[in-house]
């Protein structure tokens, strides 16, 4: 396990500004920071959630109450106390976070995903070469998929930046907030947040349209208008790149599909089978040794059979298209996990409890 320095419980205590925690939390390697009502201080390091201070004492209602205060505008606090929540991306002098601050019963909790300064090119990610060919279409749908946390903006701003170094194109990124500042290179970049900058995904695309852009990142494609415009576009001469809370690539494929009245589907199915590049559904796994987490990925690439197990509807087969497909780049969840632990990477039980084919994954490790 990394032994990281901390300053005492006890100085934890006289903390009045959020950077104070949030400098901790940068220095100590973690993901998240929480800051809420009767807790210590915690943080999520290596997918994990603990206090910062194992002997830290609880953060009372007016203490989270004054950091809340010490970090927001006052148009932000006008917000908070009308609505009751406000999510934003938060900068200060040593980073960019996410930020959520919440009222609830017993007062304010704040909530902080820590955001990386530099945004990470593709192969320092450890992500397959194969994947660059997804960045060389110039029309066409990707998508980027996993829990909350598996690092999928990560995975995106890779590869935006990937497009951004090596095409002469106009990006435009739809965020929620903002995460990665993503600075113009052989691209002209334009990021623009939604709430802040327009008012939903769908006014964004719906104008996004109207840019003259070439390539369209959207942050999180979340309900129908959103989707249907994404696939619209992506038949339109222009390359999207889109995220979806969905744990593998049939499954992808069925919330996009399903989101649409039963009337339009067979359209959409059509759509899509011949939009679609690929997907790429990740986890981020703690690593046996306790150092850090590694990601496992699963790669679906559109190929003939793909296309035509969309047009029928018959995604339950996709599993099987992906295994026989190792030659296009494609590898399946439960494989990625599978070398992870042959290699000693990540544990038995990480692998077992992540599985899908449980039986299977058993007796190929027997």
């Amino acid at each position: 396990m990394v032994e990281i320095t901390l300053p005492p419980a006890g100085e934890a205590q006289s903390f009045a500004h959020v950077d104070d925690y949030l400098q901790v939390g940068m220095n100590g390697d973690a993901s998240d920071m929480h800051l809420g009502v009767n807790a210590p201080p915690i943080w999520r390091r290596f997918g994990t959630l603990h206090p910062i201070w194992p002997d830290a004492i609880p953060l009372t209602p007016q203490q989270t109450e004054t950091l809340a205060a010490s970090f927001l505008t006052e148009s932000q606090l006008h917000t908070l106390h009308e609505r009751g929540d406000i999510d934003f991306a938060y900068a200060n002098s040593f980073g960019r976070f996410r930020a959520s601050v919440v009222r609830h019963r017993l007062g304010f909790d704040l909530v902080f995903r820590i955001i990386q300064n530099r945004v990470r090119t593709m192969d320092e990610l450890g992500l397959p070469p194969a994947l660059k060919t997804l960045t060389q279409y110039h029309n066409g749908l990707v998508l980027v998929t996993g829990a909350v946390g598996s690092g999928k903006s990560t995975t995106l701003a890779a590869l935006v930046e990937e497009i951004n170094s090596t095409r002469h194109d106009h990006i435009i990124t739809l965020e929620d907030p903002i995460e990665y500042v993503i600075q113009s290179k052989g691209c002209h970049v334009t990021q623009r947040e939604v709430h802040t900058h327009t008012r939903s995904f769908g006014a964004a695309l719906r104008g996004a349209l109207r840019e003259d852009p070439d390539v369209i990142m959207v942050g999180e494609m979340r309900d129908l208008e959103t989707i249907q415009l994404a696939i619209t576009a992506s038949e339109t001469g222009h390359l999207v790149l889109g995220t979806l809370h969905t744990g593998n690539a049939s499954r992808t494929l069925d919330r996009v599909l399903d989101v649409f009245p039963v009337d339009q589907r067979e359209q959409i199915r059509i759509m899509v089978s011949e939009s679609l590049r690929g997907i790429v559904s990740q986890q981020l796994v703690p690593k046996k040794d306790g150092t850090g987490r590694v990601l496992a990925l699963e790669i679906l690439t559109n190929t003939p059979a793909v296309g035509n197990v969309i047009r029928e509807s018959k995604t339950f087969m996709l599993p099987g298209i992906i295994q026989t497909g190792r030659k296009n780049g494609m590898r399946l969840m439960d494989d990625s996990l599978t070398e992870l632990y042959q290699q000693g990477v990540i544990s038995q039980e990480e692998l077992l409890a992540r599985a899908e084919q449980k039986a299977v994954v058993k007796a190929a490790i027997k």
